[in-house]
């Protein structure tokens, strides 16, 4: 199972106070212990919203609103991808995390979904399709 494991933003992160250099040598020994254990498949920071945008659908219609966006509790800091055997093991490598910001901070982890879990809508062509498509990727 896969696992996106979200870091909140927080005033400081949107701020763009970057990390002590305590606090990255910390996360780098986290993320070392998780390439040993092969639970890290990817893992990065953001920058703050202000420095992004969103492009908002509707129907054919596409609008883009640039950052920085209001509520913080909202917005994302960073992420990592790991890959587990059930949201447990996943929890637990999580709370052996160092706290990633200055002051109180919240983690969401969100379930990857994976091509069985779309049913018999995702056709075997369509599987293909996204076979093609990420060995392409993984190749750039």
């Amino acid at each position: 199972m896969r696992f996106m494991v979200i870091v909140k933003a927080t005033p400081e992160s949107e701020a763009g106070i970057m990390p002590s250099t305590e606090l990255l040598t910390a996360m780098g020994q986290y993320n070392e212990e998780l390439v040993n254990a092969g639970i890290l498949l990817a893992g990065e920071g953001l920058h703050p919203s202000a420095k992004g945008a969103r492009v908002r659908f509707s129907g054919k219609e596409r609008s883009v609103i640039d950052g920085p966006f209001a509520e913080t509790k909202e917005l994302i800091a960073g992420f990592w991808l790991f890959k587990v055997n059930s949201l447990e093991e996943c929890i637990d490598w999580v709370k052996r995390c160092p706290n990633p910001m200055l002051s109180d901070s919240e983690i969401e982890i969100r379930q990857v979904f994976e091509a069985e879990d779309f049913g018999e809508e995702f056709t075997p062509e369509l599987r293909e399709q996204e076979q093609r498509v990420f060995d392409k990727a993984r190749q750039q």
